[in-house]
This record gives structure tokens, sequence and C-alpha cells, in this order.
């Protein structure tokens, strides 16, 4: 056994947005000492919640070996849009797809102990699977090679009031020896606590000062929420009712239920998209929104009504990554014993990274971890 270590790992944050995953991790011990994003508003955000260390501006402007401070562990979540499964896909071909080699040039140079890239569920199926394929090969072929680890987590399933399912993409270099597993799951069916419902988190919001402006909406909006049921949407208002709409998404005009996480909390759409109170019939405040995905009251957005918005909503949940981030934290103390990983890394290379994911379920269930 390596001697313990108190330490404060180093965080290189890339895409980092308004810090929703970098929060998750501070709040585990970990201190960032690089950030970057390049939305402006997102990046004000950032410093007057989680300090100076952000930097605004293209990353791909950037040169990682340049002034910019060592690591130990790198997080990210590149651009998602390309990938999403609600809007067209253009994956590895779309203008925001290739970002994530920028996250491969940083992880390069910097050669942390461990990087995770976070991702939404569709990039898993992206250009008919050939994307994760492309992304995976391409992170563990970095020297001297990294133990690639991709699963999807359901949010929900560590504590957060949401049901939202993303990819998180953990990487260990493979020279470290840390027999890394996902965490398992704390809350729901699988875990030992209920999940944190939304009416739970929505308690006393109406209380906080900042981001909690309600929205104006029209009278026959008001009357279409009103047919529709706790935790349902548009589907809910009768075809023959003069208040129908024909909803794209099961988003439209969906409202929360209490007794359950909310659905997922989405950044930007048009009218029926930004999540609905129960019993009020009205659009949720941005306040609300953030404590659906896990946010302290504390933390302050900044920027207009639907910047706002599309912060909260591109956000990772903190309470979502707080448990994998106390599994990482071995790896930086030094309390493991380190095992020779050559022997994983190869059969990983070997097999597509469908039936690597599956092979991760099946390694957790044999360690009790699931």
């Amino acid at each position: 056994m390596k001697e313990i270590k108190t330490v404060k790992p180093k965080v290189i944050s890339l895409f980092a947005g308004c810090g929703g995953l970098d929060l998750g991790f501070h709040r585990q011990g970990y201190s960032v000492v690089w950030a970057n994003d390049f939305n402006e508003w997102a990046a004000a955000t950032y410093k007057h919640n989680l300090g100076n260390v952000m930097h605004c501006g293209d990353i791909e402007k950037v040169d990682p070996s340049k002034n910019i401070p060592s690591c130990d562990l790198i997080l990210g979540g590149f651009p998602c849009q390309d990938f999403s499964m609600i809007w067209k896909r253009p994956g590895l071909n779309g203008e925001r797809g290739n970002l994530y080699k920028s996250f491969l040039r940083f992880v390069a140079a910097k050669k942390p102990k461990a990087f995770v890239a976070e991702n939404v569920k569709g990039l898993l199926t992206a250009n008919n699977g050939r994307a994760i394929e492309q992304i995976v090969t391409d992170f563990e072929s970095i020297c001297p090679g990294y133990i690639v680890k991709p699963k999807l987590y359901n949010f929900a399933d560590y504590g957060a009031p949401q049901f939202r399912e993303r990819v998180l993409i953990v990487g260990i270099r493979i020279d470290t020896g840390f027999d890394f597993y996902h965490p398992k799951p704390t809350h729901g069916p699988r875990g030992a606590k209920p999940y944190v419902t939304a009416g739970d988190a929505l308690k006393g919001a109406e209380k906080v000062k900042f981001n909690n402006e309600k929205m104006k909406i029209a009278p026959k909006t008001v009357k279409m929420l009103q047919l529709i049921s706790e935790g349902g949407n548009f589907t809910d208002v009768p075809v023959e009712s003069p208040y129908y709409v024909k909803g794209m998404i099961s988003h439209v005009y969906r409202r929360i239920h209490r007794g359950e996480p909310a659905k997922t909390i989405i950044a930007a759409g048009g009218g029926g998209t930004w999540g609905y109170h129960y019993p009020e019939p009205r659009p949720l405040t941005n306040r609300e929104r953030a404590r659906l995905q896990s946010f302290p009251d504390d933390f302050v957005f900044l920027g207009s009504v639907a910047e706002v918005r599309r912060q909260i909503g591109n956000a990772v949940p903190p309470q979502g990554v707080s448990e994998l981030a106390k599994a990482l934290m071995p790896l930086f103390t030094g309390e493991y014993d380190p095992v020779d990983l050559s022997s994983v890394y190869s059969k990983f290379k070997d097999i597509p990274v469908k039936k690597r994911m599956e092979y991760i379920v099946e390694e957790q269930t044999l360690v009790g971890t699931v």
C-alpha cells in the first residue's frame, strides 16, 4: 500500500460552462487551476462562483504546452449538440463534433493521471456508433496509454433530483496501476437511498433571491397547463380541445411530478420546452431549474433569463458526479495497491466499445460495486 497523502488534486477544466462538473469535484477536495469556455456569460458565471481560474476564449487557439499549469486530472464536457438525440445529429461531421480533439491535445500535452469527459447519451449512437469508437480509440492511444472506461450514467441514481442520462468517459493512465471501477448507484432501485424528488428539491425555492424571475405567460397557456396532469405533457390535452398543441418531443409542456425526479432539463428550445411547475400553471424559474440540477442557492448565474437557462441546461449536476470524484481520489492520495493494467489495456483495444461497456458493468458486478 502506498503512503496516504493529504492532497488537493490539481484540475484543468475544458469546455467548463458555468462550472457544474467542476463544482462537483471541488466539493470533494479537488482544486481547479485552469479552466476554459468560449461563452462569455458562462465564463462570467464561473468566475463569480468558482474563482479567477477561468480563461474565456477559443480552445482551438490555446497551446496547452505554453503557460498552462500542470495538473493531475482533466475534466470537460466537449460540445454535445452534434451528438444530441433531441436535435438532428451530424456527429463527428458537425461543426462542433470534432472539438473533442482539443481535449485530446490537452491530455497528450499534460499527461494527467486521469481524465473525465462528459457527453450526451446520443454520442453512443452518433455516426452509427463510429463516433464513440473513434473518440475512445483516440483517447486510449495517447502515450503512455490510457485505460478508457465509458459508462452511461443516470444522475438520479447518484442523488440528483432529475432523470438525466449522460456518458462519462473515464481514462486512467496505464502506468499508475490504478484499477478504477465506476461507483455504484447511491439512490433509486439499485442504491441504498430513495430518489431525491422534484418536490424535495423545490421546497422553499420561492424564497431564493437570485435567478428567480417568473416568466410572463399567456392566459391561453395557463388554461392549457391546467389540462395537463402532474408529470404529464402536451399529450394530456385532448385533440378536440381549443388548447390542443402538437409537440415533437416529450419535453413539450412537461410538468414536474413532485413524487419523482424531474425529467431532463434542457438548455434551449421554443415554446413549451421550459419545463413547467405543478401545481402552479407556469414555467419553472431558472432558480427552480438550478435546484433540479442540484446547484446550491448561493450559486448565482449571470446573464439574461434565456442565457441563464442555457447555462443551467448545459451543466452537469454537481451532485451527480460526487461519487465519481470520490472513486477517483485514491489515485491521487496513493491509497491503493497498484496492479498491472497491460492485460486490461490490450483486451479493451481488441473489443468494440459496446462490448467494453458491457464488460465494465459485468466487472462492477463481480466486485460488488453495483
